[in-house]
C-alpha cells in the first residue's frame, strides 16, 4: 500500500488511539497517510485539546490501565506524543476540517506544530481520499 486516509471523528482516548496506532505503523512503513480530524476530533490538534482526551464510555474506570497497557506496548501513552511519533514518521500528514475548526474554535493561532493546517472535507475527499489505496473513517 502507498497511500491511505484516514477519518478520525472522535476525541475518546480509546476511539482515537486506534487510528493514530495505523497511522504510526504505516507512516514508519512509508506509506503516505493523510489524516482528516472532523468534528470533537479536531480539538486533538490543539494543546488543550490533546491534553484533554480521556475514555468517556464504558471504559473510563479502567483508563489508568489501558494507559499502561499502551505504553508496555511500546507506544506513547499520551495522545498528545502519539500525534509527535506519528509526525515524525515523515509520511503522515495531519489536517483539520474547516468546518469543525469553526465550530470548536481551532485555528492557526492554537493548533500545534505537527498540524498540515484546516482543509476543506470536499478537498480532502477529492484529493486525498478517493486516490488513496485505502480508506478509513472512524
Amino acid at each position: 500500500m502507498k497511500s491511505m486516509a484516514i477519518i478520525i471523528r472522535d476525541d475518546s482516548y480509546d476511539k482515537i488511539l486506534t487510528p493514530l496506532g495505523f497511522a504510526y505503523l504505516q507512516g514508519a512503513e512509508g506509506c503516505q497517510v493523510d489524516i482528516l480530524f472532523v468534528s470533537w476530533a479536531v480539538r486533538a490538534l490543539t494543546e488543550e485539546g490533546a491534553s484533554e482526551i480521556s475514555i468517556r464510555e464504558g471504559h473510563c474506570e479502567q483508563e489508568p490501565w489501558m494507559r499502561k497497557q499502551v505504553a508496555n506496548a511500546g507506544f506513547p501513552e499520551n495522545i498528545r506524543d502519539l500525534i509527535t511519533a506519528v509526525h515524525s514518521t515523515g509520511s503522515v500528514n495531519l489536517y483539520a476540517c474547516s468546518m469543525a475548526a469553526k465550530i470548536f474554535g481551532v485555528d492557526d493561532s492554537n493548533m500545534i506544530p505537527e498540524s498540515s493546517g484546516i482543509v476543506g472535507s470536499s478537498w480532502f475527499l477529492n484529493e486525498k481520499a478517493v486516490p488513496a489505496d485505502y480508506s478509513q473513517t472512524f
